[in-house]
């Protein structure tokens, strides 16, 4: 009888004993093997999208946080102006064309004359002019095509596919060229930072996976730290940011709720065995 219980008695103990190496050798991996961190933040690249031009606004095609894809039109500056002014310079080029072509004919008659007949500065200012008036017709020209840049510039369009965000623009407001009347988050430049402890850096390497998760998704985390940032009565280890590309996209179907916006906070862990390439 006492030998039966002795025996249980160690039983229990080593169940015990085990049971604890188990939790152990469970919390020293969670910890210390698989890094993870409350500080994590999905981010994207935010164009900031500003006329070339200025002028009052026209028409908005776009409302805040629309989806838009590369090329289409988010607003349009008044055309008028830039109309007249690419019809000024379409006469000016005619008229420069005109005047350079007289100016050649006069060159040529005096090329034909005898020498003698017509001196020879006559004949080099005909050749002057001439030049002159070639050099003024290839100015009109260029200042037709940029007259017809600038009207083409007054249809503002996405530089790329994303959304289109802090859409303050209406029609008649006026805009100054250089100046950002909209932004537009590249759909395809979100990725997560994530703020590890330098101690753990070691144990992440380049192309490691990780699972994040947003908070407040109704998943629950133990271990939250309550120590402010300013503590200064203790040693901690800083913290390095480390980047992760994502080739999910927030569209509908992708995976990513509604919630899960640039800025918002993320949990990340390093998941069990990627340490990334060798």
């Amino acid at each position: 009888m006492k030998l039966s219980i002795s025996l249980g008695r160690i039983a229990v103990t080593l169940a015990t004993v085990a049971i604890a190496a188990v939790v152990g050798w469970y919390l020293w991996d969670y910890y210390m093997e698989r890094p993870w961190t409350r500080d994590g933040r999905i981010r994207a690249d935010v164009i900031q999208v500003a006329p070339d031009v200025s002028g009052i606004v026209s028409r908005v095609n776009v409302a805040d946080n629309q989806r838009v894809h590369r090329g289409e039109l988010l607003f349009t500056v008044d055309q008028d102006r830039y109309r007249l002014a690419l019809d000024q310079s379409k006469a000016m080029v005619e008229s420069r064309r005109a005047e350079m072509a007289q100016r050649e004919r006069d060159m040529d008659r005096q090329h034909k004359l005898a020498n003698g007949v017509v001196a020879a500065s006559d004949r080099e200012q005909a050749e002057s002019a001439y030049a002159i008036a070639q050099a003024s017709y290839r100015q009109a020209v260029a200042d037709m095509e940029v007259a017809n840049l600038n009207l083409e510039r007054t249809e503002v369009r996405a530089v790329a596919d994303g959304y289109v965000t802090n859409l303050e623009l209406h029609a008649g407001d006026y805009v100054q060229a250089g100046s950002p009347a909209l932004a537009l988050v590249d759909i395809t430049s979100f990725h997560v930072v994530g703020y590890f402890e330098e101690t753990k850096l070691p144990r992440i390497k380049v192309g490691a996976r990780v699972s994040v998760a947003l908070m407040g998704s109704g998943e629950s985390f133990e271990h939250m730290s309550t120590a402010s940032p300013a503590a200064s009565w203790t040693a901690s280890a800083a913290r390095a940011p480390i980047c992760w590309r994502t080739s999910i996209r927030p569209s509908p179907g992708s995976g990513w709720r509604s919630e899960s916006r640039s800025g918002y906070r993320w949990t990340i862990r390093r998941r069990t065995g990627s340490r990334g390439p060798a």
